[in-house]
């Protein structure tokens, strides 16, 4: 049983809407992301799924079935969380073993099921340690491995990297990549709100604020032409720079820019998104010039801040030989193609 559904899913905690009438498909053995900032109504839309949260109104489908009464153990789901939730008393093993003895898996399969959930896991030398004994990224692994030992159709993950350092969460992503290849008939729903971890792991992205979905698609539509402003953010960092529509592009404090993407009424109010790392140093199209006001050196990038016109804007430049000082005079540019139009306020629907 695979692929989750959600028809007009809303919950209220104390008659206060924390997920607003969502309508979402995850699709058999798709990796969905849901991505916002806290409050945004993400987890509550995987507490949904999990059984945890009752809806106000709407239905949660697992596989094609109306799961939205049933109980937690009866949606065939595997779920891993923040804070790993391991039972310090019992071995790696045992932890393991644990959901398939709530399911009164037949006593017999059990230890092969373990076994091969650890494995998969790169966890089988772990199998008698205590959870004490294992790093963080282990005992992380430990939790996947008893989400996957019931084999669900659908995987549920919460956070489950934000308690790791950048370097493990690193190594956990490639490892949970590697583990969706092994499992493509397996559903998931990943809640986060790190970008990161969304644009590397997922077929597609759902954007949450506000109780509601802003936005979904694959993380390349989300970042290269984004539709929202919300989402142009969110998603990636990004140059908002306000301007009004012309006929052959934007007008920008009076500069006129070309653009190729995008259409809006002439005269109208809008926002340009450009990549910070898609702008250049120097003289080229859509040249925008100000005063350096900041300069962050990030190894091998240098990011620079540049006023003009007394707006912000921020541009990731390959690490330069001759760092510029604060206050010098530069010239960037971007080309039409790398800039997208936004109509103002789209974001706020």
């Amino acid at each position: 049983m695979s692929g989750i559904r959600f028809e007009g899913v809303s919950v209220e905690y104390g008659g206060n809407t924390v997920l607003d009438r969502l309508d979402l498909t995850v699709e058999p053995g798709e990796v969905m992301a849901l991505l916002g900032p806290s409050g945004s109504g993400k987890t509550t839309a995987l507490r949904a799924v999990a059984g945890f949260v009752r809806p106000a109104a709407g239905r949660v489908l697992i596989g094609g079935r109306d799961v939205t009464e049933l109980p937690p153990h009866k949606r065939g789901i595997g779920m891993v969380v923040q804070q790993y939730a391991l039972f310090p008393h019992m071995r790696v093993e045992d932890n393991v073993a644990f959901g398939l003895k709530a399911q009164k898996a037949p006593k017999a399969e059990i230890p092969g099921r373990v076994a091969e959930a650890l494995e998969m896991t790169g966890m089988a030398a772990y199998a008698q340690r205590f959870p004490r004994e294992l790093s963080g990224g282990q005992q992380q692994r430990v939790a996947i491995a008893r989400a996957l030992a019931i084999r669900p159709g659908v995987l549920l993950l919460d956070e489950p990297l934000s308690a790791l350092d950048a370097q493990l969460r690193s190594g956990m992503l490639a490892e949970l990549a590697r583990l969706h290849r092994e499992l493509p008939d397996v559903s998931i729903l990943y809640v986060t709100h790190d970008q990161v971890e969304a644009l590397t792991l997922a077929d597609r992205i759902a954007v949450m604020d506000k109780a509601r979905l802003q936005d979904c698609g694959t993380p390349q539509e989300l970042y290269r032409a984004p539709r929202t402003e919300f989402t142009a953010s969110f998603v990636g960092n990004a140059n908002l720079i306000p301007v009004t529509v012309a006929e052959s592009g934007a007008l920008f404090a009076g500069r006129a820019l070309e653009l190729d993407r995008g259409r809006a009424v002439p005269g109208a109010s809008a926002t340009l998104c450009v990549r910070p790392h898609l702008l250049g140093l120097g003289a080229g199209p859509n040249a925008l010039s100000g005063t350096i006001t900041e300069v962050q050196w990030r190894g091998s990038t240098h990011r620079l801040y540049v006023d003009v016109e007394g707006h912000r804007i921020k541009a990731d430049l390959p690490e330069l030989r001759e760092t510029p000082a604060l206050g010098d005079h530069v010239t960037l540019h971007f080309e039409p193609r790398d800039a997208v139009l936004l109509s103002a306020g789209v974001c706020d629907g």
